[in-house]
């Protein structure tokens, strides 16, 4: 089954919590590594341990994903990911971010001063456009995941919503920019752009 994935120049999965997202994006890396011995892949994490359950939760997930991807290396970058994805991108290197809600995240904590970074160097929209463009000069393959999060009640507060909003936004964009964009539900994929 792995080695039937067709790797795109660019593809967005997106899900809710615990749809196959992560999973997805890490057949696609195995299918690569397997498919030439040139073949490299780097994941770049965006999540931050803020306590002791988070910390415990990126240990679990490093442990089990050199389980399943054994060759991939794993960079981890909050906030920097223009960079992180520039400096990573090879020809013969699949790029894995995972994933862009907490990156966003990153940008915008703490929720209480969201109007105030949104003047700052984390501006969202200067650091998505660097990010668009990163995904279009990748010299490789780039597997973006991230959350949908639109779909259920819409939320109280306005720093919440405004989260909401943003990523709302962030997604439309980096779908615009990517060759192929997933649905994940229940482990399905739903192929929405590109290949089916």
């Amino acid at each position: 089954m792995v080695d039937e994935l067709a790797i795109a120049k660019s593809e967005l999965i997106l899900g809710g919590q615990k749809s196959g997202k992560s999973r997805r994006a890490e057949l696609l890396a195995r299918s690569w590594l397997a498919s030439s011995p040139a073949h490299q892949a780097v994941l770049i994490a965006t999540a931050q341990p803020w306590d002791e359950e988070m910390r415990e939760r990126i240990a679990r997930h490093r442990q089990d994903r050199a389980g399943r991807v054994p060759g991939m290396q794993t960079v981890e970058e909050p906030v920097q990911l223009a960079e992180a994805l520039a400096s990573h991108s090879q020809p013969h290197t699949l790029v894995v971010v995972d994933c862009l809600t907490l990156w966003l995240t990153n940008l915008l904590m703490p929720a209480e001063n969201y109007e105030q970074n949104k003047a700052s160097a984390h501006d969202p929209s200067a650091q998505v456009a660097m990010v668009l463009r990163a995904i279009e000069n990748a010299a490789g393959p780039v597997v973006l995941v991230g959350n949908e999060i639109g779909l259920g009640v819409i939320p109280l507060g306005r720093e919440t919503r405004a989260f909401v909003d943003a990523l709302g936004r962030l997604n439309q964009d980096v779908a615009r920019a990517c060759e192929c964009v997933t649905l994940m539900a229940a482990g399905l994929p739903l192929t929405l752009k590109g290949r089916p």
